[in-house]
């Protein structure tokens, strides 16, 4: 009987996989913060910077598209793409570009899988952020190809969260990625109802710091605290266990002043300083919340919507949660409806081009009239930044790959 495509694709990106695995050894700097309930990610795809900091009180690595980006524009997988190329040269050149993206990236995540015996985040294409199908269709196949170890990312659109929805009814385990705000997380618990979802902290104090709004501190932080306390009670209400992650930490006293959070996914240099320059005795901080010191320039602009959640958050989350709608638009709408408006917003061309080009932290003079309006906010417009930044990644990753094809 003669194989399907999928079929001897996977074969192909499994054959001659030859990492030899580790064989980590126990820290009791990281196994004091373990026992606070915190799960130890690391956040790389660099195979000797994950060496060097793996323990065993670590339980996955975690790959995105800035990550994997910077491992095949190395070159470590130049002569792999052209064979790559055999098994897709069926297809359009913008598929076949698509293709060996997501081969690219299922192959280095079998071999981190590999090499650490942990599980591995892998990334979706950013082409599929808006289309549920691709969504569906990529994610089963990356459950195909490492069912035990493979943790699919999605991120935070009105279609990722129908598509994650849809993994999650079929079993396959899902990363909600690119949060910034226990508001978000709380539709992300209700309605996609994934394993694992996130708040990317650093970047929501740096959104502060770097249009003096303040020093930054604290604000990311209460946003994790916040956003796992939501997470805890409305997962038991949906039956999920979806938990949360504080994502990519930036500083090494995030460890001790999060601790008790269920993941951390953490740099490799984030991991060093912190053994390194902390005593190594944890204890929850769960119930602890942060000042956050911000200036006059602050005010009106929802700097508390990254940590407070409003009863019509939770409304509308649950109302999506027991009927899923088919299309992203009838989120959008219905967000809309329920005066939520500024979590969906609609974006002009023009405004698009801003945010790809302001890079991941946005510049707040562009998007203060709006934000004043009620039409936008601080945690969606770093939504928008992050996956415009992701894009731009992606666009990089796709060039090589047309490079090496001619």
């Amino acid at each position: 009987m003669s194989l399907t495509y999928n079929e001897k694709l996977t074969a192909f990106i499994r054959a001659g996989i030859d990492d030899k695995p580790v064989s980590p050894g126990y820290d009791p700097f990281w196994q004091s913060l373990h026992s606070t309930g915190t799960e130890l990610w690391l956040d790389t795809g660099d195979m000797d910077e994950a060496e060097a900091n793996w323990t065993a009180e670590m339980t996955a690595l975690t790959t995105n598209n800035t990550l994997l980006n910077n491992e095949i524009q190395k070159g470590i997988y130049d002569s792999f793409v052209p064979r790559a190329l055999e098994m897709v040269s069926h297809l359009s050149v913008s598929e076949q570009v698509k293709e060996i993206a997501f081969i690219l990236n299922a192959r280095h995540g079998l071999r981190l899988a590999k090499k650490f015996g942990g599980m591995v985040s892998v990334e979706l294409h950013t082409d599929t952020a808006y289309d549920i199908d691709a969504i569906v269709s990529y994610g089963l196949r990356y459950r195909e190809l490492c069912p035990e170890q493979f943790i699919v990312k999605v991120p935070y659109t009105p279609e990722g969260l129908i598509g994650a929805r849809l993994l999650h009814d079929m079993g396959v385990r899902i990363n909600f990625t690119l949060e910034f705000s226990a508001r978000q997380n709380t539709l992300v618990t209700l309605v996609a109802r994934p394993d694992y979802l996130n708040v990317f902290l650093g970047r929501i104090g740096a959104f502060i710091a770097d249009n003096k709004l303040g020093d930054g501190s604290g604000a990311g932080e209460n946003a994790v605290l916040s956003s796992q306390s939501w997470v805890t009670r409305l997962s038991a209400e949906t039956g999920s266990k979806t938990r949360q992650i504080a994502a990519s930490l930036r500083n090494y006293t995030q460890l001790d002043l999060l601790a008790g959070t269920d993941v951390y996914t953490i740099p490799p240099k984030v991991a060093a300083a912190g053994r390194k320059s902390l005593g190594g005795l944890f204890e929850s901080k769960l119930t602890q919340r942060y000042d956050v010191p911000l200036n006059d320039d602050a005010a009106g602009l929802g700097i508390e919507k990254f940590w407070e959640v409003p009863k019509s958050v939770v409304e509308l989350g649950r109302q999506l949660g027991k009927e899923v709608p088919a299309y992203g638009e009838e989120i959008v709408a219905k967000a809309h409806e329920a005066g939520l408006g500024d979590m969906f917003p609609v974006m002009d061309p023009e405004e698009k081009a801003r945010i790809a080009a302001e890079g991941k932290i946005p510049v707040l003079s562009s998007w203060k009239e709006r934000i004043l309006s009620g039409s936008l906010a601080p945690d969606t417009l770093l939504t928008l930044a992050g996956l415009a930044s992701f894009t731009a990644d992606q666009r990089q990753l796709d060039d090589r790959i047309r490079g090496i094809l001619g």
